[in-house]
């Protein structure tokens, strides 16, 4: 042993109560639905046989348990936790498993426990354990950790994690043991019985293999071993004889054991290295190598195949058979029972029958197996797996168990393929030590450690301890981490003799079960001293004996924890074990025999057998009975302020005296019947004290403190037993203690800080005069006596942390009765001085002091640290806050937290060093360095990482703020630093309150107060806020209000925002009522009176029928309309509103149906509407929802008439990018079925899926469907036409803007694909050229001249070919020969047939040259100039032309009428001459098309911004366009200009408006859009429905959260979806292809910006100033907006700023980054926003009239007066202000005396409301009470007036700067002059009177203890005047007020602090009081 053992021996602690304990999973699983519970219940009389006597009952009920009991119960328990704060309650949460079930528990001690999550898996558990696993994060390195729990079967591993996602991971292979380590699992291998011989490439097989995650691949481990004779060379682990028995996160390490030395060897886990990676990859031939196909292939998947069905529940029974199974209790106690089944108790007593039932499957799958091998390859495992099990006597179907559990053998050797792709490591294990093999002639084998933990001692040295059963001992390895903390360093190991041991986390020691029986407890190697158990362990025990049905034997025999199977190879010696040698393995772990058999024959005593899980300071003990008590050890400190003394006192001793000296307190701590908790400082106080020598008898205030320690034996009972009630002795106890005397001798001064103060000389008079006190000297020998100054050093330091603490400072007293004590003893008398001053009243009562000898005053070691100037931490702040240059204070770094934290801070924002924090933190801030080299110096590091401390230019306030907050520091924390440290703080808090910076971290925005900003920061989204109750402000929809209402599809529409945006009308109502297609129609036709019956009802239906054209087309309309505003909840389907085509005819309501046969409807009608009823319901899902594939085949309808609809779903799915989660599987499914409309949906939503990807699986699935882009010589598919379309538009999506070579000239040949062969591609030709025009713009979108490689393809003037017309091209590439053979129906000749080409050729042309202005190519697409050429071209493709050549010249489309008369050619224009033959027809429609194409890019190029020039001239044309509709009728206009094409040009013109307007719900176009929806008769087609209702859907985007963008894609996707031709009838699809009509979706981008007040949770409204980058057409603007807005495209914006005065201002700055703003309206578009105090929302006070500021604005002064208190609560939401004004700033009847008070009170309150800082009112109060004390001579202490200082010098140093700065500062107020006037008078008028009490103090006389004594000490420390005890020389010869202030300057006292002086000091000139008052007003 390398470290001797430093025991106390004869010292004794007591532990705290005992409580039975049973795992609670045991009590849940008895009432849990599984096959255990029956049982469990068969096994209830077992217990009877187990108290009867004799053996034979003995092993009967054992037998009977085994046979039963085939499921083994396990369970571990652990620390909760939260994972929220560090600073929760502590909870234990246990992990129970028991058969198939697993059930996780949490409870505390205060709270019971409660399932939380319990899971029944299909077989057997074969353990669980808590795993974290670290998921990557793509951005960064960061890991987030997923906590999971994994449940071990045999043939998986089922992992859950907390957040509700469930993995199943298949194992390739059997598994003995699941360790959780750092990274994710560690599986270790079961070995087989063949493996000892190796596979025929002398390969080893891995054993050891890691999952990083659940989805990953499990891969093999890396051994890296130390030693030279080995090389480091790098290499699976495959070693069979070595078992993993430990692992552990923190640090990351694996403890294992060699069964074949027996020693246990330690390895660092960490990440591979990429050179051990290439390294291991690279050596198949080497000798330990792996090869790799056999590593992969042989291994993983014919194992995989082989072994899945082999592990029945009874199958794993032979897994200890050769890997020992020991493993099982291998985890510190808590994984103890992890090999659930390789108990051997069954395997000895269970019966063939039992296993030949079990495995009758697996058996023949094996025998299957082994007949396809050579029968000579599996025998020997056979053989060698019955040989090792006859000595267990088993019965013979045991064999097959051996071949079995060897399948690898056999799988192997047939299947080395060496091609298969190595498994690639992803961990690896580097040797750190190894244990010494023992030698010798005694040389025992120590068997595997039966457990192994981490525990650390008193002073942080950490062991590794394992308990080695064989030898009965612990052995304790010490290590430390080296200095980069990379590698670990074993320097010694030390044994424990230890039947079982167990750590104790909290409280750094550990519990060690001694041989004997005695429970030991022991700080890392330290023996402390025995545990005493309190009576009732004794008694529970005969309890249990007596009623024996309390207790079954299930636990008694076989809870894993007696470990009997922890050497099971030794087995093999014995012959055949008799029962009860059986037995003394099994359940004990001694060697006597004898001793055993005593032990079950006469069973009398109770003792403990084992201790287990151990959890912070709490362990099981399990007695030999079964019996679990659960036992709680004592802390060391219960008290703060012991605590932290106990922490100074560590670091600043050697570590061996530290340890004794907290052993030795330790165990007087803990003594039985130790001390109550008020007594424990005073107890601390004498011992430490004795500890360094002193007589505590002797000294007068420690002799009063033994009082408290209760001796007699009476109240010794009382501690033990809690207090239920009390008792006579209560009341004399307390007469007696000191707090009651100390009461009594002190007046009622009202200071509660005088508690503590010591007794006073009235009591005890002999204390000062007797003799005996020269007696008073320090025992030299003490352990302590040397290191006294130290240790004075130390806890003065600690004082001075107290003094910042708020909460802290009562303690402080209590500390400076010890500190003054030492001071005196040391002779250090500035600092009793220091002491007087802060404690005036406590330390004038202390006067004895002992004495040191002389001769033994050199042995003290006087640390080079202790100065005579003692370090006063406020002195520090003080001079800092004058500007004064000062030395770095000392600080115990891990100890003066607080310290360190205040001093940093004023370095940085007071002085203004920037580096303070950084660099020069060596400047301000002296370490001491202690006794030993501290581990846990900087506990807050861990928290350092979650902010990062950028400085750049930011300003002093800033940088404080965010480094306070990387510190770890809270507005809480704030709270309690005392009001005159903290003001500085709190100030710069304020300026940042301010001006935020809007990327701030949650933590800043928190401490400065701006929840807003938290709330921000945190990313949620809706659907996540939902989920998280309260979390955040979530816009749910409401519910219905009437529950019968049918489902339109549109409930789901946020009316708190829609309510906001539109709050004077109900146009939200009024667009629900025009797109709602789910109720029918009403159909009103007047029966004439010639009209018959019959033709009435055909009439009625005809009306129906002309109806329906528009209930068909008004999904389209809805689907934009409800866009993305629905979370779907993942357990029901989506709910899809029915297409309703019946009507209702009034008067009666009868029902009107179309089906009736009366007239003719078309076939297929509602096919094509359905599907827009699918895609309506499923734009509703919002982006952000959880979809998964599994959700989507839900939705599947039954029934075949709902597959349009389901067709629709799925394109939606697409569009809201949901569809990429839908599995290939599934989606191959859909297209096999060849359902058209199916395949249209699914091919189109995919692609929109993959948009811009150039997927190329998606690659595939659509060019399958496209016959161009299959290889000529493919078989010939049956692709219907309208699917073509759709897979070509597909390619144009996936590969939008790529610009891909070989898509584009398959689709440039495509526009142009002749009709043919045969009879193919004769109908609908017109929209799948236009698809192919589409499409290949969109490939080459906005590419212009500029194609990569395609200038050989001549892109434009092919185009342009298509466009006018001309002779055919030879057709190119592969499909020449399709196009050989002719059409036989349709006769085209070779010219180009223009009718079909041109529109797809002209929106190439636009898309491609999109926005690039070139001219060129634009005047190709003029319109002609003559009329001649006119005639040759449609009116449409005019409009197509217009529109085309206005998007390329995008910068110069213009918002006014004259822009779009421009494109009007000049021929129309003129006066016409009548001699011309014009036809009027064509001039009127090639106008009125013109200027719809230019109207139309006049929307496009405005779409989304609400610009009011464009909308003003589109609306316009709109007006113009319907005088020519009423004109219509009449027959000069009707005769020129059809009906229809009138109707087509306003449509397009209302699209375009409603572009222009997208999102805002603008009234003029819903009253246009209204009124087209009204017209339903005539010429109005299911085509122009559509455009009006798509119409109304735009403007409406989203419920008015969605608004259009005119990046590319989107005009792409919205020429694809606006094209300007509307199908005639609702199976039209000629010209173009429906289902793009949705593609507009693609185009849409949440813009909707929706303030939300971050106290209610509620959208409100809020001012946005918007600044707008200046451009070519406007200078640099801002405008103002009313959110909830829509904001503009924010690459036009420069900054958006939440503007005041009611809301704190909040600024967005858009020119450095857009991503925060975007991910705000990504989700929801919520900002939130928090109220100023004073100011009401604009909801309740539009004008802004009644704000609380509104009445002063004029003169501020009298708004004090004015206020009224009671009015508070209009003004401000915090309940903190309301109560305060409630309370303290109402006079009642009884309290008028108070008046005054209450009017300051109202006076500082109004001053924190106005300022907007609330949290300056406690300041403002202990200000006022501070003076208020002074006033009336009543403080105690002088720390209110330290304060007050500090506050004025603040103010000072800020007026310095001049009264400009006078905003800065948080008091603005008349308040402070106020206050420090009343200090002044206070204190001047005291000086004036007693000046005498001055002058003594000042030549050092001794004070009398009176009232003055406090005044004076006031005085002092207001007036900031050093100590004069060495000073005095100076200034006692000065006769001159010059020669003062000459020698003041050495002394810093400040000059206004001086001239108060002056009359004192020159006392001996004459007009001394004269002189003071002139200079008072002076100074003040």
């Amino acid at each position: 042993m390398s470290e001797v053992v430093y025991e106390e021996t004869a010292t004794m602690i007591a532990a705290g109560d005992l409580q039975s304990f049973v795992p609670f999973g045991r009590e849940h699983c008895r009432n849990h639905p599984n096959a255990f519970n029956l049982q469990l219940r068969e096994l209830q009389p077992a217990s009877e046989l187990w108290s009867s006597d004799g053996a034979a009952g003995l092993v009967g009920s054992l037998q009977e348990v085994s046979l039963q009991e085939r499921e083994r119960e396990s369970w571990k328990l652990r620390k909760g936790c939260t994972g929220v704060k560090e600073d929760e309650t502590e909870f234990e949460e246990e992990l129970y498993t028991v058969g198939n079930v697993a059930v996780w528990s949490q409870g505390s001690r205060t709270q019971a426990s409660s399932v939380y999550k319990a899971f029944t898996v299909d077989s057997p558990v074969q353990q669980a354990l808590w795993c974290n696993f670290g998921i990557p994060q793509n951005n960064n390195d960061a890991e987030e950790v997923e906590q999971t729990v994994c449940i071990v079967q045999s043939s998986c591993i089922n992992v859950h994690t907390v957040t509700g996602k469930d993995f199943i991971s298949p194992l390739p292979f059997q598994v003995s043991n699941v360790w959780a380590t750092k990274f994710g699992l560690l599986l270790e291998r079961k070995n087989t019985a063949n493996d000892t011989q190796p596979n025929p490439p002398g390969e080893p097989l891995p054993t050891v293999f890691s999952m990083l995650h659940p989805l990953d691949e499990i891969a093999p481990i890396v051994c890296k071993p130390s030693g030279l004779f080995e090389g480091s060379r790098v290499q699976y682990v495959s070693d069979s004889n070595m078992k993993i028995v430990f692992t552990c996160c923190q640090p990351s390490i694996v403890v294992s054991y060699d069964t074949v030395q027996g020693t246990h060897t330690v390895w660092a886990l960490r990440k591979v290295t990429h050179d051990e990676r290439s390294m291991v990859l690279r050596c198949p031939t080497e000798p330990t190598g792996t090869p790799l196909g056999l590593m992969a292939s042989g291994f993983l998947t014919s194992h995989l195949r082989n072994t899945s069905h082999l592990d029945s529940p009874g199958g794993s029974g032979a897994t200890g058979l050769s890997s020992g199974a020991g493993i099982s209790s291998a985890f510190s106690s808590p994984l103890r029972y992890s090999a659930l089944h390789s108990h051997p108790s069954r395997i000895m007593t269970s019966s063939p029958g039992v296993h030949s039932r079990v495995h009758s499957p697996s058996i023949s799958n094996m025998a299957a197996l082994s007949r396809a091998h050579s029968p000579g390859m599996a025998a020997p495992s056979f053989s060698g797996a019955s040989r090792f099990n006859t000595s267990f006597h088993s019965p013979s179907p045991r064999g097959h168990h051996g071949l079995l559990q060897s399948p690898n053998s056999t799988a192997n050797e047939s299947v080395l393929m060496q091609e298969m792709e190595p498994i690639i490591p992803d961990l690896c294990v580097e040797q750190l030590w190894s244990e010494t093999v023992p030698t010798g002639c005694h040389r025992e084998m120590s068997s595997q450690a039966s457990k192994v933990f981490l525990t650390s001692d008193l002073c942080e040295n950490q062991y590794l301890c394992f308990l080695v059963e064989s030898h009965q001992h612990l052995r304790c390895v010490k290590f430390i981490e080296s200095n980069d903390s990379t590698q670990l360093i074993f320097p010694s190991v030390t044994t424990i003799p230890a039947k079982d041991a167990a750590p104790l986390q909290t409280i750094d020691a550990m519990l060690v079960l001694e041989a004997c029986g005695s429970l030991v407890l022991y700080t890392g190697i330290t023996r402390v001293s025995k545990v005493h158990l309190s009576s009732p362990l004794s008694h529970s025990i005969s309890l249990t004996n007596n009623l024996p049905h309390l207790r079954t034997p299930v636990e008694t025999v076989s809870t894993p924890a007696n470990g009997g199977s922890r050497h099971i190879h030794r087995f093999n010696e014995d012959a055949m074990p008799s029962p009860v040698s059986d037995l003394k393995n099994l359940s004990i772990k001694h060697h006597e025999a004898s001793f055993f058999e005593d032990y079950i024959f006469q069973q009398t005593t109770p003792f403990i057998r084992t201790l287990r899980d151990p959890v912070c300071n709490r362990v099981t003990l399990e007695l030999n009975s079964g019996v679990m008590l659960r036992i709680c050890i004592p802390e060391i400190a219960t008290s703060e302020l012991v605590r932290k003394c106990l922490q100074a006192i560590r670091f600043i001793l050697p570590k061996e005296v530290a340890m004794k000296v907290l052993v030795k307190w330790y165990n007087i701590y803990n003594a039985p019947g130790g001390p109550s908790a008020h007594a424990e400082w005073s107890q601390f106080v004498t011992c430490f004290m004795t500890l360094m020598g002193y007589n505590t008898e002797r000294l007068a205030w420690t002799r009063h403190l033994q009082f408290e320690v209760p001796l007699s034996p009476v109240i010794a009972a009382k501690k033990a037993r809690p207090s239920d009630g009390g008792s006579d002795e209560d009341w004399d106890y307390l007469l007696a203690s000191h707090y009651h005397r100390q009461i009594n001798s002190q007046p009622v001064c009202g200071s509660a800080d005088s508690s503590n103060v010591a007794t006073t000389e009235k009591e005890d008079p002999s204390s000062a005069a007797s003799p005996s006190s020269s007696s008073l000297k320090l025992e030299s020998s003490a352990p302590l006596f040397h290191h006294i100054p130290a240790l004075f050093y130390v806890l003065h330091l600690l004082y001075q942390e107290l003094q910042l603490d708020e909460l802290h400072r009562a303690r402080a007293s209590s500390l400076v009765c010890l500190l003054q004590q030492l001071a005196r003893d040391l002779q250090l008398e500035e600092y009793v001085d220091l002491y007087w001053r802060d404690y005036p009243s406590i330390i004038s009562c202390f006067t004895e002091s002992c004495v040191v000898d002389q001769a033994v005053i050199g042995q003290m070691h006087h640390p080079s640290f202790l100065s005579s100037d003692p370090p006063c931490v406020f002195n520090w702040l003080s001079s800092c806050l004058r500007g004064e240059e000062s030395l770095p204070f000392p600080s115990l770094p891990g100890i003066c937290q607080r310290t360190k934290l205040l001093v940093l801070s004023y370095a940085l924002y007071i002085i203004g060093d920037d580096k303070a924090t950084s660099t020069n933190v060596s400047k301000y801030l002296f370490k001491l360095s202690g006794g030993q080299r501290s581990c846990a110096s900087e506990p807050y590091s861990r928290r350092q990482s979650s902010v990062k401390v950028r400085f750049s230019n930011e300003s002093l306030a800033e940088q404080l703020v965010v480094w306070l907050t990387s510190q770890g520091f809270t507005l809480k924390d704030l709270e309690s630093v005392p009001f005159g440290v903290a003001l500085p703080i709190r100030e710069a808090i304020y300026r940042c309150r301010e001006e935020p910076s809007s990327d701030w971290p949650e933590e800043v925005c928190l401490l400065i107060g701006r929840q807003d900003l938290t709330k921000q920061a945190h990313k949620m989204t809706l659907a996540k806020s939902k989920a998280s109750v309260g979390s955040g402000f979530s816009l749910v929809p409401p519910a219905s209000s009437e529950a019968d209402e049918e489902e339109d599809g549109m409930s789901d529409i946020i009316h708190e925002v829609t309510g906001l945006i539109w709050s004077q009308d109900l146009r939200v109502q009024e667009v629900r009522r025009l797109l709602q297609s789910s109720r029918p129609v009403r159909v009103s036709v007047v029966q004439l009176p010639e009209v018959s019956d019959h033709e009435y009802i055909e009439e009625k239906e005809n009306k129906l029928l002309q109806l329906c054209q528009r209930t068909m087309a008004l999904p389209v309309g809805r689907g934009l309309f409800t866009l993305f505003s629905y979370h779907p909840v993942p357990t029901e389907p989506l709910p899809v509103p029915k297409l309703n085509l019946t009507g209702r005819a009034p008067p009666r309501n009868t029902m009107v149906d179309l089906n009736s046969g009366n007239i003719d409807v078309p076939p297929n009608m509602t096919n094509w509407p359905s599907f827009h009823n699918g895609v309506a319901a499923g734009l509703k899902i919002a982006p952000a929802s959880q979809v998964d594939s599994a959700w989507i085949a839900y939705n599947k309808p039954k029934s075949p008439e709902l597959a349009n609809e389901y067709a629709g779903f799925l394109m939606a799915l697409g569009l809201n990018g949901h569809l990429t989660k839908l599995a290939t599987l599934n989606i191959h499914d859909y297209l096999t079925k060849g359902h058209e409309m199916t395949s249209i949906g699914l091919l189109l939503g995919v692609s929109s899926a993959k948009l811009g990807t150039m997927d190329m699986s998606i690659t595939r699935l659509l060019s399958i469907h496209i016959p161009a882009l299959l290889p000529p010589t493919s078989t010939e598919l049956d692709v219907p036409h309208n699917v073509q379309v759709a897979a070509v538009i597909g390619i144009g999506l996936v590969y939008q803007g790529t610009g891909h070579r070989h898509n584009a000239e398959v689709l440039l040949s495509e526009i142009g694909r002749p009709p043919g062969p045969e009879m193919e591609y004769c109908t609908d030709r017109e929209s799948y050229s236009l698809a192919a025009g589409l499409a290949l713009g969109m490939v080459c979108l906005g590419h212009g001249s500029n194609l990569i490689g395609m200038t050989d393809l001549n892109v434009p003037e092919q185009l342009y070919q298509y466009m006018v017309g001309g002779h055919r091209r030879a057709q190119a590439g592969a499909n020449r020969e399709r196009h050989k053979s002719p059409s036989y129906q349709i006769k085209e000749g070779d010219t180009i047939n223009v009718d079909v080409t041109c529109p797809g050729a002209t929106l190439a042309l636009a898309m491609i040259y999109l926005k690039t202005n070139n001219r060129s190519i634009a005047d190709w697409l003029k319109p002609p100039d003559t009329w001649f050429l006119l005639d040759f071209i449609k009116p449409e493709f005019l409009l197509l032309r217009t529109l085309a050549r206005c998007i390329i010249m995008w910068d110069e489309i213009l918002p006014n009428t004259e822009w779009v008369k421009s494109n009007i050619p000049q021929i129309m224009r003129g006066n016409f001459d009548p001699s011309e033959d014009i036809n009027m027809d064509t001039m009127a429609q090639a106008q009125d098309y013109i200027t719809a194409g230019a109207c139309m890019a006049l929307g496009l190029r405005f779409a989304g911004s609400a610009n009011s020039d464009a909308f003003d001239c589109l609306y316009e044309f709109a007006r113009t366009f319907m005088k020519m509709m009423s004109f219509a009728g009449t027959a000069a206009v009707g005769a020129q200009m059809g009906y229809y094409n009138l109707q087509t040009c306003l449509s397009m013109i209302l699209l375009a408006m409603s572009m222009v307007m997208a999102g805002t719900g603008n009234l003029k176009v819903l009253q246009l859009c209204r009124f087209f929806h009204k017209r339903t008769g005539g010429e109005m087609n299911y085509g122009f429905h559509m455009a009006h209702h798509m119409a109304l859907g735009l403007l409406f985007l989203g419920g008015g959260r969605y608004t259009l963008s005119t990046s590319n894609s989107a005009i792409a996707a919205l020429l694809c979806a606006l094209y300007p031709h509307f199908p005639a009838h609702s199976t039209d699809n000629r010209y173009h292809l429906q289902a793009l009509r949705h593609l507009a979706v693609l185009a849409a981008e949440p813009r909707l910006l929706v303030p939300v007040d971050v106290d209610s949770l509620k959208p409100c409204y809020a001012l946005l100033e918007v600044t707008y980058k200046e451009t070519k057409w406007y200078n640099e603007t801002t405008v103002e907006l009313m959110a909830p807005t829509l904001l503009p495209e924010l690459h036009l914006l420069k900054q958006v700023k939440v503007k005041g005065p009611r809301y704190w201002e909040l600024s967005l700055d858009l020119s450095k980054e857009t991503q925060h703003l975007k991910s705000i309206l990504i989700r929801d578009g919520v900002l939130y926003v928090k109220l100023r105090a004073g100011q009401l929302p604009y909801k309740d006070d539009p004008q802004g009239w009644k704000s609380l500021l509104a009445t002063t604005v004029n003169h501020r002064n009298s708004g004090a007066t004015a206020f009224k208190p009671e009015a508070i609560s209009t003004f401000t939401s915090e309940p903190a202000l309301i109560s305060f004004a409630e309370f303290f700033c109402k006079t009642s009847e009884g309290l008028k005396s108070r008046e005054d008070s209450f009017v300051l009170f109202s006076a500082m309150l109004y001053e924190c409301v106005t300022q907007e800082c609330p949290e300056m009112l406690p300041t403002y109060i202990a200000i006022e009470q501070a003076v208020g004390a002074l006033r009336q001579g009543d403080l105690q202490q002088t720390f209110p007036l330290w304060q007050l200082r500090l506050v004025v010098e603040l103010w000072d140093s800020r007026m310095l700067r001049g009264p400009a700065n006078k905003h800065d500062t948080l008091l603005t107020s008349e308040f402070l002059p106020v206050m420090k006037n009343a200090v002044d008078v206070a204190l001047d008028s005291w000086l004036k009177d007693h000046s005498s009490v001055l002058r003594s103090y000042m030549r050092g006389e001794v004070l009398s203890r009176d009232t003055q004594s406090i005044m004076l000490a006031c005085f002092l420390v207001y007036r900031s005047i050093p100590c004069f005890r060495n000073t005095n020389t100076h200034l006692e010869g000065c006769n001159s007020f010059a020669d003062l202030f000459s020698r003041s300057s050495q002394l810093g006292i400040p000059l206004r602090d001086l001239l108060r002086l002056v009359p004192i000091l020159l006392s001996s000139a004459s007009g001394s009081h004269s002189l003071l008052f002139p200079l008072q007003g002076f100074s003040s």
